[in-house]
């Protein structure tokens, strides 16, 4: 064994720096730093390697795919901040308030388009929070069932396209993000169709977890029903068409089909008359904020990458992967249970630029398809961004909840959930179909 004992202490400092809290981008290139000096004393490290960065630079500046981050941040920032996906929830609860659990329904299946929209969990999750989840209370839901249907809905924008989640990670595992997009789309809905189905159990086994709205309370009837469908779901409706279908149909790439949707989404904010300087400037530095970041991992990640590369760290974890007892479901265990236990703890953009550029080289050996891959660790993700103690998208709902719901409550809440995820990863996981159907498709439509 050579210098991989320093490759190791690399990652294990890495990882306390990182979880005590100092930020990642820092974290990465704090710890190449110190490491490549220590590398370059004993003869490990060869400080001319450094020379090669600006090139890797100059490549993610230049890549085509990583230029959908923004418009996608753009389009959901400009729904979440033009009010209309508060208008989407709204009236979608009123067509379904008269059904046992219609407004338990209205939250998935408004999770369902606002992550087919905006891609970005944290706004999903607390918009829904602060209007759907004192109006469930209200009307007698059972508190668990009203935190945990939005926890897990609003997550839902980790996993269905156009997911960052999903960009990011194609530039992590060598793949088109169209096909990512496509292969996630199947499980995406899958998801959300097993929170349906799970909303529609209670409603005929426990009533009493989802009543009704009472007949006295007055809703919109009719015309005025009507206009108010046509006027807040149709339109978003129709711009998930017009971004998913154009990648799907192979009109227009991934990146193409996000300025197709952050245009779409400021027309519809002015059709609505609410397009002002003051939305685009607050849009506009959300999206500023989000690209800056990945941007910036992305700069010092490549970084800590070239350092640990070096030592023979990269060598190092592949050949322990390969190795496993169990060969390619040994991998399949071992990495799904880190990037679970990794996802508990860190955010998806931490864990892409950590865990990926380890489990990629040993999945590439054992001939693993990678979109496959992909949509699994995305899958994987999404449960741990929900799972108790620590998951994210349980602090956003907090942050918003109201007294009554405890923090127990809401950690409480998102189990039953989880077990749906885990049920539907082990269905992906064992019929590799539901993500390759679609792909297979619009590669033959190609053809």
């Amino acid at each position: 064994m050579g210098f991989e004992w320093l490759a190791i202490f690399m990652f294990v400092g890495f990882f306390f720096i990182l979880m005590s809290g100092f930020p990642v981008a820092f974290s990465f290139a704090g710890t190449a730093i110190v490491f490549g000096l220590i590398g370059t004393a004993v003869g490990a490290f060869n400080p001319a390697r450094l020379l090669l960065l600006p090139n890797s630079w100059f490549g993610t500046m230049s890549n085509f795919t990583l230029l959908a981050i923004p418009f996608f941040v753009f389009l959901g920032a400009v729904l979440e901040k033009s009010g209309l996906a508060e208008e989407l929830l709204e009236t979608i609860g009123i067509v379904l308030s008269r059904l046992r659990g219609g407004l338990a329904l209205a939250v998935v299946l408004v999770g369902t388009v606002l992550a087919a929209t905006t891609g970005v969990v944290a706004a999903t999750v607390i918009v829904m929070g602060m209007l759907s989840l004192p109006v469930m209370l209200r009307y007698g839901y059972d508190k668990k069932l009203a935190a945990g249907v939005i926890v897990a809905s609003g997550t839902l924008a980790q996993l269905i396209p156009p997911s960052l989640v999903l960009v990011i990670l194609s530039d992590q595992i060598g793949v088109s993000v169209g096909d990512l997009f496509l292969g996630a789309l199947i499980p995406g809905l899958m998801l959300s169709g097993s929170y349906i189905l799970y909303i529609l159990g209670l409603a005929f086994f426990q009533p009493e977890k989802v009543p009704p709205i009472p007949a006295d309370v007055e809703i919109p009837q009719g015309s005025q029903l009507i206009k108010k469908v046509f006027k807040a779901v149709v339109p978003p409706i129709l711009l998930i068409f017009a971004v998913l279908g154009s990648i799907f149909f192979g009109v227009a790439t991934p990146t193409e089909a996000g300025a197709v949707g952050a245009v779409g989404a400021s027309v519809l904010a002015a059709f609505n008359k609410r397009l002002t300087p003051q939305l685009i400037r607050d849009a506009a530095h959300s999206t500023a904020v989000i690209t800056s970041l990945v941007v910036m991992i992305l700069f010092c990640s490549s970084m800590f990458s070239l350092v640990f590369d070096a030592l023979g760290g990269k060598t190092l974890i592949t050949n322990l992967l390969t190795g496993l007892p169990g060969g390619y479901w040994g991998f399949l265990i071992v990495s799904n249970l880190a990037i679970f236990a990794l996802g508990v703890f860190l955010e998806f953009m931490e864990i892409c630029f950590i865990a990926m550029p380890l489990f990629v080289p040993a999945a590439q050996a054992l001939n693993i398809d990678m979109v496959w891959f992909g949509v699994v660790i995305a899958i994987n993700l999404q449960t741990a961004f929900i799972s108790p103690p620590v998951g994210f998208s349980l602090f956003y709902l907090q942050s918003v909840a109201p007294k009554e719901v405890s923090t127990l409550d809401i950690h409480k809440s998102a189990i039953p959930f989880m077990v749906l995820q885990f049920i539907v990863l082990l269905i992906v996981i064992f019929c590799p179909q539901t993500v390759r159907w679609l792909i297979d498709i619009s590669a033959t439509k190609g053809s």
